[in-house]
């Protein structure tokens, strides 16, 4: 077994590995940090989020600069705020006994004229978010034209969040010769154009296989009605009592909607989405590590400044848009050598989205069954037996015992045993008497299959801009119906289909009446495959393009319903997004079911 000492480390860097309890180094360390140590070279190393990357290119870094000089010669850029202060913070305790040393911290939300003046004091190390790196070196506030190591952590992320454009702007102003060292957990095609664009002749470091998933997260999926997903989510939640999750949603509204829901019915839970304030996005963070929070519902924008090692469970309330999102997902628990488990809540329409998934991270999920209200219920009464068995008596209760003893002389062991657990039990028991049983099975009838669905037509398509899940959205926007009462969106190049129940049908039909985008006619009708009903098309003046009914697309943007996600929209025009006003709910109170 190595050691961070036959790495080659410095007594330095040494010291304070011993101070952090590190013992031994990680798979991604113990094959970079020699290589960065001993040559000059650019390096694209692929591990999984959790398996010691920081330290892998941060050890290098502080071994390499000169903390004697005032010049920057090393730049770290990360996706979020809240991964850029892990970093500086975690290559702050790695640095603890060089004296002079200096890194600085740049990203949005915070005074920029603070910190220009820090690196104007001279900081050897910058982390930064790559939005206000740019803007920090078009305002001529930073110098990287003297760096010699530049990382791109995170690179995957940084690239899906639209940063692509942001890197090479600020690349561009440092040298040619330096050393670039690209971290990232998958290698999409747009990571490998960035290594092929700014990189020479990279070292190749890969842990496992390239985009596959954490060895020590097994994967789980759930096949419900779409109708069902809440319902599912909190009976994956009330079977496993000791959960420590976060649970991702597609978007920001559809976060802040479940954290809600969760909250009202008495679970310890939160949202964290870009819509919080930086305050709230901190208090939310604060109360999930301290375990105030048991279920930290997330935008995967949002969650990659998540950095906890003890997360039992990762739940796909919604599957991403990009397959490739999933591995980071699954990457939020099963860390420091833990076992996690990653769960996928999906209707039948889905399910060939898990076949994808599964190419792509080589493994096999196991289809499991959404647990009984009575099995749930016993699960919650054995973890009170296992609890009261591990709590450690407080003796300063002896002083009332003889009443104690009075009150309950008339009982039994077995009644006094019967009267504590149906306390527990019976809240359980009368939430779950009547439940139904929520699972379904692949060849079921389910809501895009049934007489009572409705299959349309419409002239928009991939030409447009629109993926299925971005026109899934557009269309329960404009027509303010649920997440999943829209479904069976099949989008091709130049026109898409769509399904919803037909009780829904007058509606679709009323809101595409002479309806406009962007100044083109888009008609809506019901599709030939859609039980034999005929082909009908709706004509209603609409006016200017504006939606009459469930939002609008005109001068005022989405009047109603508005379009939340954390990317921008997939579709073409001009229109602004609504804003939503954050709820500033943090968590519930105590953790209670039912």
């Amino acid at each position: 077994m190595s050691t961070f000492k036959s790495l080659g480390l410095d007594e330095n860097l040494l010291q304070a590995v011993t101070d952090m309890g590190f013992e031994s180094p990680s798979e991604v360390q113990e094959k970079t940090i020699p290589i960065l140590l001993d040559r000059e070279t650019d390096m694209v190393s692929l591990a999984q989020t959790g398996t010691g990357k920081t330290a892998a290119f941060g050890f290098p870094m502080l071994q390499k600069i000169n903390v004697d000089s005032r010049t920057t010669q090393g730049l770290i850029l990360s996706p979020t705020r809240e991964l850029c202060l892990q970093i500086t913070n975690e290559m702050n305790n790695y640095g603890k006994y060089m004296k002079g040393l200096n890194i600085t911290a740049v990203y949005g939300g915070a005074s920029i004229t603070d910190q220009a003046r820090q690196i104007k004091r001279g900081s050897q190390i910058i982390v930064a978010t790559p939005g206000r790196m740019k803007d920090m070196i078009g305002r001529g506030m930073i110098d990287i034209s003297k760096i010699e190591y530049c990382v791109l952590d995170e690179a995957d992320e940084m690239l899906n969040m639209g940063f692509y454009e942001d890197i090479s702007e600020i690349l561009s102003h440092s040298p040619k010769d330096k050393s670039t060292w690209l971290f990232s957990a998958t290698m999409p095609k747009e990571v490998a154009s960035i290594a092929k664009k700014f990189m020479h002749t990279p070292v190749e470091i890969t842990i496992g296989s390239k985009n596959v998933g954490s060895e020590n997260v097994s994967h789980e999926y759930y096949l419900v009605n779409a109708r069902d997903r809440y319902l599912a989510l909190k009976r994956l939640a009330d079977a496993n009592p000791d959960i420590f999750s976060v649970i991702f949603c597609r978007t920001k509204r559809d976060t802040q909607k479940v954290a809600e829901q969760l909250i009202t019915d008495g679970y310890n839970a939160a949202a964290l989405h870009g819509d919080l304030s930086q305050n709230q996005r901190d208090l939310v963070m604060k109360s999930f590590r301290t375990r105030q929070i048991q279920m930290l519902v997330a935008t995967d924008v949002a969650a990659r400044g998540i950095d906890v090692d003890d997360i039992t469970h990762v739940i796909n309330y919604q599957l991403p848009d990009e397959i490739e999102t999933y591995t980071h997902r699954s990457g939020r628990t099963g860390r420091a050598g833990k076992s996690g488990v990653s769960m996928v809540i999906v209707s039948k329409s889905e399910l060939r989205k898990i076949k994808a998934i599964e190419k792509i991270i080589q493994k096999k999920f196991e289809q499991k069954d959404i647990p009984s209200g009575m099995e749930i219920c016993e699960v919650q009464l054995f973890h009170l037996a296992n609890s009261i068995k591990n709590t450690e008596i407080n003796h300063e209760i002896d002083a009332y015992l003889p009443n104690i003893n009075e009150v309950l002389s008339d009982f039994s062991k077995e009644e006094l045993i019967k009267k504590v657990f149906s306390v527990e039990f019976t809240r359980f028991y009368n939430y779950y008497k009547k439940s139904k049983d929520l699972n379904t099975a692949a060849g079921d009838p389910s809501q895009g299959d049934s007489k009572d669905s409705v299959r349309y037509f419409i002239n928009i398509g991939g030409k447009d801009d629109f993926n299925w899940m971005s026109l899934k959205d557009f269309l329960r926007d404009l027509l303010q119906l649920g997440q999943d009462d829209v479904y069976k969106v099949d989008v091709k190049d130049s026109f898409s289909f769509f399904n919803t129940d037909a009780k829904h049908q007058d509606l679709v039909l009323s809101i595409f009446n002479d309806f406009k985008l962007d100044g083109r006619t888009i008609s809506v009708e019901i599709s030939k495959d859609s039980g034999g009903r005929s082909r009908k098309k709706g004509r209603r003046r609409g006016g200017d393009g504006d939606f009459k009914k469930g939002g609008g697309r005109g001068k005022g943007g989405f009047n109603k319903g508005g379009r939340s996600s954390d990317d921008k929209p997939k579709f073409k025009g001009k229109s602004r997004r609504r804003s939503e006003k954050p709820n500033a709910k943090g968590t519930g109170g105590r953790r209670r079911r039912g």
